[in-house]
Order: C-alpha cells, then sequence, then structure tokens
C-alpha cells in the first residue's frame, strides 16, 4: 500500500495546501502564495495553441479567488469557463 504522507517542504508552494474556504461563508481568504503560485504556473502553461492560453486564463482567474482586490466566485469562473468552451465548440464567435 503506498504511503500517503507527504513532506510539504520538498513540495512547491500551494502544491497539497487544502482550500481554506470558511464552510459558513463559501469566501476564500486573501492568500498571497495560492496566488502567486497559481499565476506563476498559468504562465508556464501559455503556449501559442488556444487551448494552452485558456487554460492559463482559467487558472489565472482562479488564481483571482486568492485576490483581495478581485470580486468573483467559483461559480462565477464555471460559467464564464463554460461559456468560452461553448463558443469554441459551436465554432467561435465569428460563425
Amino acid at each position: 500500500m503506498p504511503d500517503d504522507t507527504t513532506d510539504e517542504a520538498a513540495l512547491p508552494p500551494g502544491v497539497g495546501l487544502d482550500v481554506a474556504v470558511d464552510p459558513e461563508g463559501e469566501e476564500f481568504p486573501a492568500d498571497e502564495r495560492r496566488r502567486v503560485f497559481l499565476r506563476q504556473v498559468a504562465d508556464e502553461l501559455r503556449g501559442d495553441s488556444s487551448e494552452s492560453r485558456q487554460l492559463a486564463a482559467i487558472l489565472y482567474r482562479v488564481s483571482d479567488l486568492y485576490d483581495p482586490d478581485e470580486d468573483t466566485s467559483p461559480e462565477e469562473i464555471y460559467l464564464n469557463t463554460r461559456n468560452i468552451m461553448q463558443v469554441k465548440a459551436n465554432g467561435g464567435l465569428d460563425r
């Protein structure tokens, strides 16, 4: 049976962290470490393909959850992402 213990010091910042959401308030507290980590991953993923740019944009949007200057929610991110995927599946905006 695999060992489920992980040395968190060996992981990049942000990896292995539980989402710290108040179950009553459903708000994401400001967390610069997570925000920076997600944006770094987004920057690394961004490439020439539209798919990599879309994934990077989604990650960047998720990082906004941890930015006190941004006003977004998981639901808004989901709906926006779903809309983008539907437009893409239907041939884009210029169909």
